[in-house]
């Protein structure tokens, strides 16, 4: 009591507040370890000296306490961790990673030095789950705020670090935090990339996940990153992959807008997407697009040309595409015409009359009964050596089409 009375009266001699029950003094509930290096006194050495003036017998006194203190609090946040970990189902954090996050908070908050980058590295590639992933962002905040209040670094660790942070998150499946690197704004000192996106994309495809495509895709647009041809690769192969074609055409709207230069692999699934459903409206646009940033076709979007004509009722101009398209490929890949062309006899015109209004189907199926003969016919008078199994044409046999 007599010690308290005295600190009392020193701050009022000194109109200076001395807060003796002040949780920076405390263990707090939340996020301990973020208390040790943003609020105890020795935070702002500046600070620390200035103080040191008003009662050097009061803080040479209590130093001893106050490392005591952090050294309890750190102690309290690794409990504080393996028992919010205890009831994951991944798990505790493993030995290597709390081995190295327990190294690097001693660095910052006790001895108050950036700890070697080659530590956060390794805590990076030994993540193996979610558990190890919550430690990892919490030393990213705690190395952020050092950098800011104790070296005056102002910006954010670099592009390679946030791509890798991004890896391991996917690596382990902790895809909330994943999102979270794709934050212009955060509290962890993440730059955010469209290389980290990509990693995430790659995610949703490996899992046909439309809807994570989705949140990905409006986080780029919210933080500002460019959308560039690999997206567009990985954007239309989750499209395709779950037969969406309104996301498809939603999604090229943008890319187009966007100004983003395609690659081929980006208009074999567009176009041939479209050959699918028989939308030939956006066949011809998006052969017109093709036409203007190359030259050849390759042998998915030749033969979407030629499935297009087929649509339109023209079975020797449909031919005439393949022909051409035969002449250009090099000697070892002509086979694949034959294999393309058995493709469209055998599953294309089911799959394009599924896709059609039921009152369209008839007259459809009997077009493509009479115009594929044709083309075929065409094919071998222009001297295209092609033998073709046209029994899979029946279109009678098959879900009573034109029953």
């Amino acid at each position: 009591m007599q010690a308290v009375s005295k600190a009392r009266g020193l701050s009022r001699a000194f109109k200076f507040p001395i807060f003796l029950n002040s949780d920076r003094f405390l263990a707090p509930d939340v996020l301990p370890i973020e208390a040790p290096h943003t609020s105890l006194p020795w935070r702002n050495h500046s600070t620390f000296s200035s103080r040191t003036s008003f009662s050097s017998g009061f803080i040479g006194g209590d130093y001893l306490e106050i490392k005591q203190c952090a050294m309890y609090m750190r102690t309290l946040s690794r409990a504080h961790f393996s028992a919010k970990a205890s009831g994951t189902i991944d798990g505790s954090p493993t030995e290597a990673v709390k081995e190295s996050y327990d190294q690097m908070l001693q660095s910052v908050v006790v001895k108050r030095t950036m700890p070697p980058n080659a530590w956060l590295w390794s805590l990076i590639e030994n993540c193996k789950n979610h558990d190890d992933i919550k430690l990892l962002f919490d030393i990213l905040h705690n190395l952020r705020r050092f950098r800011l209040s104790n070296l005056r670094i102002s910006s954010n660790f670099n592009c390679n670090l946030c791509r890798e942070v991004t890896k391991a998150c996917v690596r382990v499946e902790a895809i909330d935090f994943g999102k979270k690197t794709l934050w212009k704004h955060n509290i962890y000192g993440l730059t955010p990339s469209i290389a980290s996106a990509h990693s995430l994309l790659l995610y949703a495809k490996k899992h046909n996940n439309a809807d994570l495509m989705k949140e990905i895709m409006k986080l780029l647009k919210r933080n500002d990153l460019p959308l560039q041809a690999g997206t567009a690769d990985i954007v239309f192969s989750i499209c395709y992959n779950t037969n969406d074609w309104p996301l498809m055409s939603k999604y090229s709207k943008m890319f187009v807008k966007a100004g983003v230069k395609l690659r081929q692999t980006s208009f074999d699934m567009w176009m041939d997407f479209a050959a699918k459903i028989g939308d030939t409206e956006s066949l011809l646009k998006i052969e017109k697009l093709r036409s203007e940033s190359m030259k050849q076709h390759t042998l998915v979007t030749g033969f979407s040309c030629a499935k297009y004509l087929l649509l339109e009722g023209k079975a020797e101009d449909a031919a005439a595409v393949i022909q051409v398209l035969s002449q250009n490929l090099p000697e070892a890949k002509k086979s694949n015409i034959l294999v393309e062309l058995q493709k469209l006899v055998n599953e294309w015109p089911l799959e394009v009359i599924k896709h059609q209004k039921e009152e369209n189907k008839k007259e459809l199926a009997t077009s493509l009964k009479s115009d594929i003969p044709a083309m075929i016919n065409a094919l071998l008078k222009n001297g295209l050596e092609v033998t073709i199994n046209m029994e899979d044409l029946e279109l009678t046999s098959k879900e009573g089409i034109l029953a």
